[in-house]
């Protein structure tokens, strides 16, 4: 993530001149609250489209609004500079970089218990544990590698002892035999159909602890909205049960708000979706929990292996409790 102090000052120009620099709008007597995505719209948001579909937002209050991300838009400088009030990132380590650059973002939320970046191989060639990944030939893309470089590190591998090649986000280079194992996360069940005899390894089984799907807010938006930021959460987690419920209908409801999605393929991934939404803590502690500890780790995998430009940001820099101590009780309990 390429995000500096520069880029947070463009962000904040920007916001300035299109006049929606503020904290909340105001909306026929409902507070707006942006929802800034890191990524193109799609089914990584159903618990929120069918939370917006069905009213929980518009019960708590709220007018939710979800804004795509894309290759050209930086969610985290969009968050930071106030432009909107909460954002969604891929993986973790996004906002620890952020957080070691002073830029005052912290997640207070887990969209996914564990993290479903995997490596795939095939069955005549497997790769079902890292040391079978000496004398591989990895493709992965280039913001994976520093998750390759962290599997590496984290299980005594020398870099030297594999070849990194570099790849787009399709299968093909694995079915061709350009490379022995390729990266991807296994929610893209539409990428991973073509391969017809996969072999799975979790970048999370490896012992790199990552959580995708971080929800996050700014330092001031905790402070002085956290009422806004518990309602939100409130009604993203009743969003997220009754996808778990009730999962064609809450299909229908994703391709209602996205027409161009298929809706086979949004069926298939909403499956495999739900298992990394939940799990055995959500069970006990409700949807979006997540652990200090595991934060912890990834600090200090990321410092040991000197991704940290500026300095080590502290843990109360990088994540919060609070919003989930709030609304203990008003989140499922799925397991």
């Amino acid at each position: 993530m390429a995000l500096d102090r520069r880029t947070l000052l463009k962000a904040s120009a920007a916001a300035a001149g299109t006049g929606m620099m503020v904290d909340v709008a105001e909306a026929q007597g409902r507070t707006v609250i942006n929802l800034q995505l890191g990524w193109i719209t799609g089914g990584n948001q159903i618990g929120e489209v069918c939370a917006k579909q069905l009213g929980y937002y518009e019960a708590e209050g709220l007018d939710l609004r979800i804004q795509p991300g894309g290759p050209n838009i930086d969610g985290v400088a969009v968050v930071a500079a106030g432009r909107f009030e909460v954002g969604q990132v891929s993986s973790s380590p996004s906002l620890m970089l952020a957080a070691s650059q002073d830029i005052p973002v912290r997640c207070f939320a887990a969209g996914a218990q564990v993290h479903p970046f995997s490596y795939i191989s095939r069955a005549r060639n497997p790769v079902r544990q890292p040391r079978d990944l000496i004398g591989k030939k990895i493709g992965t893309q280039s913001t994976a590698v520093i998750l390759l470089r962290a599997l590496l590190a984290k299980n005594n591998i020398a870099e030297r002892d594999v070849t990194i090649i570099p790849i787009g986000a399709d299968m093909a280079p694995l079915m061709t035999g350009q490379v022995d194992v390729i990266t991807g996360w296994l929610t893209n069940t539409t990428a991973l159909r073509v391969v017809t005899d996969p072999v799975v390894m979790r970048l999370w089984d490896t012992g790199v602890r990552l959580y995708a799907l971080p929800y996050y807010a700014t330092a001031t938006t905790l402070e002085r909205r956290a009422d806004v930021l518990a309602r939100f959460l409130r009604a993203s987690g009743r969003g997220w049960a009754y996808a778990h419920a009730n999962r064609a209908a809450a299909v229908d409801l994703l391709v209602k708000e996205f027409p161009s999605l298929n809706r086979a393929d949004e069926l298939a991934a909403l499956e495999v979706m739900l298992a990394y939404a939940f799990g055995p803590k959500t069970a006990t502690e409700g949807w979006g929990t997540m652990d200090p500890d595991v934060w912890r780790e990834q600090i200090d995998l990321y410092a040991q292996l000197g991704q940290f430009s500026r300095r080590t940001p502290r843990l109360e820099e990088v994540m919060t409790l609070d919003i989930l101590r709030m609304t203990n009780g008003n989140r499922p309990l799925i397991g």
